[in-house]
Formats: structure tokens, C-alpha cells, sequence
């Protein structure tokens, strides 16, 4: 789905500024990559970063933050993803270790059915200690205030959500103009990004701890957002590149459930409606902005009290992620697998949330697969939204998707 109109940008008039918008979805945020990798290779050698706003959740906001590290070399940084993400290893992101899941489990159960004696409160059902010693060792969180200061980024935000007040706030760093805001449920506050930030907004409510910041718990950046898009907007974005982790659904039949669902398949609904609901619906919302912002003559816009168009690109997967999520179940660890089976994740109707789990590098290479053809696929229509010209888009990218095959 491409919200676009060619006239658009004249009528409105200045500058444009692009941003980036990454969604979460733990394992499945590896298509993001895929896009990013298609992005870097249709860019002019030598590529500058094409978005000068980059926004993200849960897992989103980890490629977020890792890709505003590298802004100031964008081809690097997305090669730098796809090592990463192409060697994954759930071990790297939670412990997978059969005694470490035994111990959670048990706790758990206690929590439940016996308030906690004699064992301690669980926080979560995954420890992701592993995710944070990875985190410690590859960002450079230095070099996004560098890349502010040279004009190679703009702004970088990555939204956790508040415990404590439901509140969903975006944590960001970005050139002096910008300013923190306030809605209703939302929020923008200036600060410096780290790694408890990410931790806080890739913590999926149960199976990550949360984190807390301060004076308060977060957790998964996902849960009660309401409006996606809004941080990028608030950051100063025109136009939003949204690369979600979620598609093809209207590709396949109706499904009747045969009996009552599994703990798995109630858990990938959950799962679902977090991270993918809010963004389908923000996009219709825009869109109907759109349509509106068209209609109003330029110096009415220009006031600021009324919509004004967004241009936005949306790329998301052409297959289900949880089909592909089924032919890598056996990548993961004995253990994870044995854990697993009881809820119903090693079938059909339980592989939503075996999709968010399977940080393993087949599952995780076929996606950013996916998601490079799925970008090329659509390369006239990103290479619109990237500005380039002609002879910028002549890349080695293009001339192997323009080949006969």
C-alpha cells in the first residue's frame, strides 16, 4: 500500500524530510533488514543516509538505534544488520538453557497458583540478559549525537510504553529545534538513547522483563501506542517510509477454528493485536487526512490547524512470516522446542508466536530475503520516495531484478 500523490509535494512547498519507521515484532523485524538492504543497494555510491528521521519499536527500535548509529555511513550499517541478523542465535537473544527455563517456568507457577512461596516473584518468562551483553557490544551510542552535529541525522526515537500511567513515550535525540511533546497517551521526551532504552521497548509484556527508567517500569514500546506514526511526525517528517513485519493476510482463506485454541495461538493473537492492529489503523487515519489535506488550497494548509499531507510508502511481507516461521521450527534449541510443544507453537495454529521467538539464522535470513525482494519489487515506487533520479537508479540492484531470467 503506497499513499502517494505526485503533485503533492509541489503544492505544498519547502523542503522534504524523509523518515524511517520500523515496527516491532522480535524475530520478525529480521524483514526489516531485507528492506534496508534493497534501500542501500538502489542508493548512488556514496550513499548518504536517506532518512534523516528514524523512528522505531520493540524490535524495530533496535534496528532503529543501530542504524542511527551509522548514519553517518548508511551502507555500513545496514551491512552491519545483515551479519548480525544473518547469524542470529536465540542464545544471543534469551537464555535458552533447559535449567534457566525450568527455573522461569517454575516460578511462575508458583507466582500463579501458590503467590510466590518460596521462590521469587518472576518478572518474565525469558531472561534476554544475553540480548543486552549483545547490545553493550555493537552500539556506539556516541555517534548519534556525531551524526546530529555533521547533518546526517535529524532525529532517532524509539518508543517504550509506561506501566504505570499507560503512557506511550517516545525516548529521542535530535537537533536543537525539536522539541518534546504531549498528547493524549503519548508523549516525546528528549534524552540519550541506550541500551536500557532498547531493552525497555523490546520488553514483550511477560515473556521480557520490564525496565525500569528512572522512577518508573517500562516495557514493549507496542502496547498501547496508538498512533505509529506520530513520533515521526512530531520529529518533523513529511513523508514516512513504514516498513512493518505484518501482510498477505487478505492472501488467504478464512480459518474456522476445529476446536478450542491453544495457549500458543491465544498468545500470537495477543501478540498481533500489540504490534500490528494500531499501525493498520493510524495508516487508514492518514490516509483519510490525505485525502483532506488535497482538497485545501496551500496558504490554508500552511496555518497548521488542518491535516497536512504525509507522503507514505508502506512495504510489508508478501508471505505470511509465520508460514516460513514453520519450515525453521526445528532451528531452534532442544530445549526452547520441548518448552514450546505443550503451548501448541509447533503447529500451524500456534506458529504467530513461534514467529516472534525464532531468532535463529535460517528463519531470520529467509526474511531478510523476503523482505529485499519484496523492496525491489517496488523500486520505481521507492525510488520515487527516495528522490533519485534516473542515473542515481541505476545500481547493480536494478540492473540484476531488470535482467531476464
Amino acid at each position: 500500500m503506497a499513499l502517494k500523490n505526485d503533485n503533492a509535494p509541489g503544492r505544498l512547498g519547502g523542503s522534504s524530510r524523509a523518515a524511517l519507521l520500523l515496527s516491532g515484532g522480535g524475530a520478525r523485524a529480521a524483514y526489516q533488514v531485507g528492506v534496508l538492504k534493497a534501500v542501500a543497494e538502489l542508493l548512488p555510491r556514496p550513499a548518504r543516509n536517506p532518512f534523516p528521521i528514524i523512528c522505531g519499536t520493540s524490535a524495530g527500535a533496535i534496528n532503529a538505534a543501530a542504524l542511527a548509529t551509522f548514519a553517518s555511513r548508511f551502507t555500513l550499517g545496514v551491512h552491519a544488520l545483515e551479519a548480525v541478523w544473518g547469524h542470529f542465535r536465540s542464545g544471543q537473544v534469551y537464555r535458552t538453557e533447559f535449567l534457566s527455563l525450568a527455573r522461569r517456568g517454575a516460578a511462575w507457577l508458583s507466582a500463579l497458583f501458590l503467590s510466590g512461596l518460596g521462590v521469587r516473584r518472576p518478572v518474565s518468562l525469558l531472561d534476554n540478559a544475553p540480548l543486552a551483553d549483545l547490545l553493550e557490544r555493537l552500539l556506539r551510542f556516541d555517534r548519534i549525537q556525531q551524526a546530529i552535529a555533521q547533518g546526517d541525522l535529524h532525529a532517532v526515537g524509539v518508543t517504550c510504553s509506561a506501566y504505570g500511567d499507560g503512557m506511550s513515550v517516545t525516548f529521542f535525540e535530535a537537533a536543537a529545534e525539536v522539541r518534546n511533546w504531549r498528547r493524549n497517551r503519548r508523549m516525546g521526551r528528549r534524552t540519550r538513547l541506550g541500551v536500557r532504552r532498547l531493552l525497555a521497548s523490546a520488553a514483550i509484556p511477560a515473556v521480557f522483563p520490564a525496565v525500569r527508567l528512572q522512577h518508573e517500569y517500562f516495557g514493549d514500546g507496542s502496547v498501547r501506542q496508538l498512533a505509529p506514526l506520530s513520533p515521526a511526525l512530531h520529529l518533523g517528517a513529511d513523508r514516512v517510509l513504514v516498513v512493518g513485519v505484518s501482510g498477505a493476510q487478505e492472501l488467504r482463506a478464512r480459518v474456522r477454528s476445529r476446536g478450542y485454541p491453544s495457549l500458543a495461538q491465544i498468545a500470537g493473537h495477543l501478540l498481533n493485536a500489540a504490534f500490528l492492529d494500531a499501525l493498520d489503523v493510524d495508516l487508514e487515519r492518514l490516509e483519510r487526512d490525505n485525502r483532506l489535506a488535497l482538497l485545501l488550497p496551500p496558504e490554508v494548509q500552511r496555518q497548521g490547524e488542518v491535516p497536512r499531507y504525509i507522503e507514505v510508502m508502506t512495504i510489508m511481507p508478501s508471505r505470511p512470516l509465520d508460514e516460513i516461521a514453520l519450515e525453521h521450527a526445528h532451528e531452534l534449541p532442544r530445549s526452547m522446542r520441548f518448552f514450546l510443544r505443550g503451548s501448541g507453537a509447533d503447529g500451524s495454529a500456534g506458529a504467530t508466536l513461534l514467529s516472534y521467538l525464532l531468532f535463529e539464522a535460517g528463519f531470520c535470513r529467509a526474511l531478510i530475503e523476503l523482505g529485499y525482494q519484496d523492496a525491489m519489487r517496488q523500486r520505481d515506487g521507492l525510488s520515487r520516495f527516495l528522490r533519485l533520479t534516473p542515473s542515481d537508479a541505476t545500481s547493480p540492484a536494478v540492473a540484476r531484478a531488470e535482467a531476464p531470467a
